[in-house]
Parts: C-alpha cells; sequence; structure tokens
C-alpha cells in the first residue's frame, strides 16, 4: 500500500509542477482534481498473482466453487467454477500462476488450457481465466467487454428453463407465468420422453438397464425410440404451452431423453408446426455426422456446446453445419476471450450464438460482458431466476440483475460485481470455509511442456 500511495504523490507532485510552469492555465484545485481522478491503486506492468482461494457456494441444485485470486497491488479477481465441479480442477492452476501478471490474460490461459478438458473438466481453468480478465479490467479501470473490443448491445436477452408438471395446461400456465410476471423474452421447456414413459406404448427400450447404462452410455447406444403414441402424448405439451404464450416468442427445448437418431428426427418433424428455436443435445456432440443428419431430416433447428471446450470443436460442427445454433457455456468453453473467438467463429458460417449458464452472479456477469461484446449473440440462460437469494451474493449492479429479462450489462472496471462477504458465507457448502489459505497448492512441481 505504501508504494502505491507513494506512487500517487509523485503524479500530484509532477502535476503541481506543471501548474507552476502554465501559470493561470493550472489553477492548484484543477490540479488537485485531476490527480483525484488518477487510478493510483494499480500499475498494471507490475502487477503480479500472490494467492489464489476458493469458496465453495451451495446453490440449489447445483454447487459453485468461486475464485478469487489475489495480487501484490491490493486488488483481487473473481472467477467461477462451473457448477458441480471439484474445486481442485482451479487450485492445481495456483502454482503456475503464483508471480505472473494477470493482466497478460491470452498468455496465462495458453499455459493453463491443458489442464482442462471437455464439460466440467474445464472448470478450473475458465474460472481461472474469468478473475484475469476481472484484475485486468480492474488494474486498467476499464469493464472486460471494453477490453474484447468494445460492445454490440447494452442489456442482455435472458431465457430460462421451467418446472415441469405432467399436466400440460399447468406445465403451460407456468411458461406464461414466465412471459407475463418476470417478462421474459424467450422460454424454455424441459420434454423428454420420460414425461409419458409411464403410459403403455409410448417408449421403447431394454428392460435391466443398469443406472450406469442409462446415464453413462451416449444416446445413440442405448436402442430408445420413442412410439407414435409417445410423441403424439408429447406433443399436447407443446401445443397448450403455445396456446398459453402465442407463436411469436421463440420457444426451446431441451432434455428430450436418450434417444436413437431416428426418434429425434421424428420429433423434429412433429414439432415443425410450433416454430421452435431450437432442440437442444439431443445426442452428443461428438457424433457430428449425425447431427449433421438429424439438422438435415428435422425441420426443427438443431443446438449444441454447453460440454464443449475450446472452439476447435465448435469449428468442426459449424464447418460442417452440423447445428443450426451453438450454445457454449463459458465456464465450461475456455472462459471469456475462447467463447468470445467461438462466437466470431461461428459467424462466419452464418451460426448464430446462444449462451448456456448455470452458476453465481460471477459466472454471469463473466457470460454478460461475452456476450455484450460477441455480435452473433441471442441469449443467456439462467437457471435461478427461483433462487430468491441469487442476486444477493454480489454487490455493485443494479437489482434485481434480472430486470423483466433482461441483465444491464456493467460499466465499473473489471466484471463489475464484488462479493457481498454477509450472504456468500450463509450459503456456503457444508464442511467448506470462506477462502481459506491454499499453501498446499503453491509448489506443486510439474513438466508441463507439451513437446519435446
Amino acid at each position: 500500500m505504501s508504494t502505491n500511495h507513494t506512487h500517487g504523490m509523485n503524479r500530484r507532485g509532477a502535476l503541481k509542477s506543471a501548474a507552476a510552469l502554465g501559470g493561470a492555465l493550472w489553477s492548484s484545485d484543477a490540479v488537485e482534481g485531476v490527480a483525484q481522478n488518477v487510478n493510483t491503486r494499480s500499475r498494471p506492468s507490475d502487477l503480479k498473482i500472490t494467492d489464489l482461494r476458493i469458496a465453495h457456494v451451495t446453490k440449489a441444485p447445483m454447487n459453485c466453487p468461486i475464485i478469487r485470486i489475489d495480487t501484490n497491488q491490493d486488488i483481487s479477481g473473481w472467477g467461477e467454477v462451473r457448477d458441480g465441479a471439484s474445486p481442485t480442477y482451479a487450485l492445481m492452476l495456483k502454482s503456475r500462476l503464483l508471480g505472473e501478471n494477470p493482466c497478460d490474460v491470452d498468455r496465462l490461459f495458453r499455459k493453463i488450457k491443458q489442464f482442462g478438458g471437455d464439460a466440467r473438466q474445464g472448470g478450473g481453468v475458465c474460472g481461472a481465466e474469468m478473475a484475469l480478465w476481472d484484475l485486468a479490467g480492474k488494474a486498467y479501470n476499464v469493464p472486460v467487454y471494453q477490453m474484447l473490443g468494445g460492445k454490440f448491445r447494452n442489456r442482455i436477452r435472458v431465457y430460462a428453463d421451467t418446472t415441469e408438471s405432467r399436466d400440460p395446461h399447468v406445465y403451460a400456465q407456468r411458461m406464461k407465468e414466465r412471459k407475463d410476471v418476470m417478462g421474459l423474452t424467450w422460454l424454455k421447456m424441459d420434454l423428454g420422453a420420460d414425461m409419458v414413459a409411464d403410459q403403455p406404448g409410448t417408449v421403447t427400450v431394454r428392460s435391466g438397464l443398469s443406472e450406469w447404462e442409462k446415464t453413462q452410455v451416449p444416446h445413440p447406444l442405448l436402442a430408445m425410440e420413442v412410439t407414435d403414441k409417445g410423441i403424439a402424448l408429447l406433443e399436447e405439451y407443446v401445443a397448450a404451452v403455445r396456446d398459453a404464450v402465442g407463436i411469436e416468442i421463440p420457444l426451446s427445448m431441451d432434455h428430450l431423453g436418450h434417444l436413437g437418431v431416428k426418434s429425434i428426427i421424428r420429433l423434429g418433424k412433429a414439432y415443425e408446426k410450433y416454430n421452435l428455436a431450437w432442440m437442444e443435445d439431443v445426442i452428443p456432440w461428438q457424433y457430428t455426422d449425425l447431427l449433421k443428419q438429424i439438422s438435415t431430416e428435422s425441420p426443427t433447428p438443431i443446438l449444441t456446446g454447453e460440454d464443449i471446450y475450446l472452439k476447435e470443436n465448435f469449428r468442426v460442427l459449424c464447418e460442417n453445419h452440423a447445428v443450426g445454433k451453438i450454445h457454449p457455456d463459458l465456464a465450461t468453453a475456455g472462459g471469456i476471450l475462447e467463447t468470445h473467438k467461438i462466437g466470431n467463429l461461428a459467424e462466419e458460417y452464418g451460426v448464430p450464438m446462444a449462451m448456456h449458464f448455470a452458476g453465481t452472479p460471477v459466472s454471469c456477469m463473466a457470460s454478460v460482458h461475452c456476450a455484450a461484446a460477441t455480435e452473433n449473440f441471442l441469449a443467456l440462460e439462467n437457471h435461478s431466476l427461483d433462487v430468491p437469494w441469487w442476486g444477493d451474493l454480489v454487490e455493485g449492479v443494479p437489482k434485481p440483475i434480472v430486470n423483466h429479462g433482461w441483465i444491464a450489462v456493467p460499466e465499473s472496471p473489471g466484471l463489475g460485481v464484488s462479493l457481498n462477504e454477509e450472504v456468500v458465507k450463509q450459503h456456503l457448502l457444508p464442511g467448506t470455509s470462506y477462502f481459506l489459505p491454499t499453501p498446499e497448492w503453491n509448489d506443486e512441481k510439474s513438466s508441463d511442456r507439451l513437446w519435446s
């Protein structure tokens, strides 16, 4: 702190000297006014990372480790590990970041990105990258979106899924409340084959499947299909929702079930008259040829991407036009800059980008900055509209954060939020503590070079 104070006094002294030389052009009061607006707290070229700590927030039904990266200039950056991922994914990066200048975001990302992977495996790298951008923005006194090249929009459209009901009319009423009461301008419904599977003649599936087979075996390998009766019953839900909310508002669909390719195509044709924005994650994203087949034969658009790490895998999907839209999760895809690059890449192939998000306001604001700076962005998911204390986890932005279906893009430096320590402590994962020291991760030694 004393170094920063001296640095500020030196600047003030220099300005006063200039005032003396300039005579009437610079009054003493004017000099003081300029000096007060000079950011003396941070000298970006001298900024160094000194610590990395974790606070593990539980946000039913998800657990979200929040990262804090500290520096030698008394400023900290916030990031977040993807919901449900282990904080170890972030802690193992600490020894690789200590002593580095956090403003070198791209270089540091290239240093640590080898320790990420698809789905939750990339959570540590992405969370650390968010915190680096937050620090860089604070150091230079600009919002993150500005460092990405500026913004295309001042507010971000939000969409959200809705609690299911076995009664189509109850489900439709809940969707209508999302639109009329919460003000959402984009809706989403989960509608899987499990919604009708308890009725005879709706789903064809092998008996005696183990829990491992049900949850771990990729969809096309399970040989599960939905019948004409099942499709007709599922269609009743979509018809009821469209009757309630109208045809004009975009409506997306997720969690169709672990169905075979032909069943997905048949569902896509059945839903054509309801003009869905997309059917999401119909099969695992790695099956490029099968996704292209579905996209070619289904009149309902296909979307995927929330489990994909790095832009290279998105390039394969976009080059082959295997999906109509992409859907990266910034906390999976590689962080803020990588997701911005993914959006720009997709735009070259005429593919728009929605964004998946399920976490605390820290990761939400990281997504908001990326969305603001990416031209082909559509809408940002939010899984927390029914969590009353979700917005209270942070300070520094207008409340409610999601206001009638939109989030205002912050103009404050970095991500634009700070943690509300009191509220975060109320919602820590049982058995965890608030940003305890992590010296055990300071000195991990490893030869990380990927070539010889």
